[in-house]
């Protein structure tokens, strides 16, 4: 018997596919059903074999700007299959919507660790995005403790937003705010989410990751371009100053955030 409340089985998932990796449809779908989560496929945009600049919405000289080299196919491939995800969601009357891509694996307890982290969600104050797949984890606050599987679990205010896009639950608000934001593309998805969550402090995460990407390679539809020789120099460079950049931001979000709470101005 699922004893789940119908409101959370209620709630869509989305899985990102590539059409032709069916062993990780097959690896996702297995676990998936294990774990009494049904799930809706959405076919990856192969990017992989195409040029950026075949890309309308892609911004070359923005992304130089912020990356310090070029965005690849499979990059931009990435963004847009996350951006129609959040359209899928937003479709539908669910106040949440959670995304996979499809090299997951879930940990043990998966099910029970994502009612649980569910029941939390519930009483928190306004927040975007809850990435569920973070192995790093810095500058948080933490907001609630539970158990799954037997393993202990942390929900926290990320203020400054892991990487990685291996799981994500969207609200409706922070998935509104994604797609009515988009205009161009100039970074990687999970570098422009954490440029934009650190930003406005409306990311969550949890620790240790409920799910992880099952291969050291990642997403098929992610792949990274190799950088030409006179661009290594000028992509490290903007990596150091945009992770200093963040994390001064991050800091400053978290003492505000740590202080209102003292004060009760905000109830978590």
């Amino acid at each position: 018997m699922d004893n789940r409340d119908p409101a959370i089985t209620s709630i869509p998932i989305y899985l990102i596919n590539l059409d032709g990796s069916d062993a990780r449809l097959h690896s996702a779908r297995q676990q998936l059903d294990s774990a009494g989560l049904s799930f809706e496929r959405v076919p990856a945009f192969d990017g992989r074999g195409l040029r950026a600049d075949q890309f309308p919405d892609y911004d070359a000289e923005a992304a130089l700007r912020y990356m310090g080299r070029p965005l690849g196919g499979g990059e931009i491939g990435c963004y847009l299959s996350h951006l129609d995800c959040a359209r899928r969601f937003l479709a539908t009357q669910a106040p949440l919507g959670v995304v996979f891509e499809d090299d997951l694996k879930l940990a043990p307890g998966f099910a029970e660790g994502l009612d649980r982290l569910l029941a939390c969600l519930g009483g928190l104050a306004a927040w975007d995005l809850v990435n569920i797949g973070a192995t790093k984890h810095k500058i948080y606050t933490t907001l609630a403790d539970f158990e799954a599987g037997g393993h202990g679990y942390t929900l926290t205010r990320a203020h400054y937003f892991p990487m990685t896009t291996a799981g994500l639950i969207w609200s409706r608000a922070g998935a509104r705010r994604f797609v009515d934001a988009h205009d161009r593309i100039w970074a990687p998805i999970d570098n422009y989410l954490r440029h934009q969550l650190t930003r406005t402090g409306l990311g969550l995460a949890v620790c240790p990751p409920l799910i992880t990407g099952e291969t050291a390679g990642g997403s098929d539809i992610n792949a990274i371009p190799r950088s030409p020789k006179d661009q290594l120099y000028s992509h490290a460079l903007r990596k150091h100053r945009r992770g200093l950049a963040d994390k001064r931001i991050a800091l400053g979000r978290m003492l505000q955030f740590r202080l209102a709470r003292r004060r009760g101005a905000v109830p978590t």
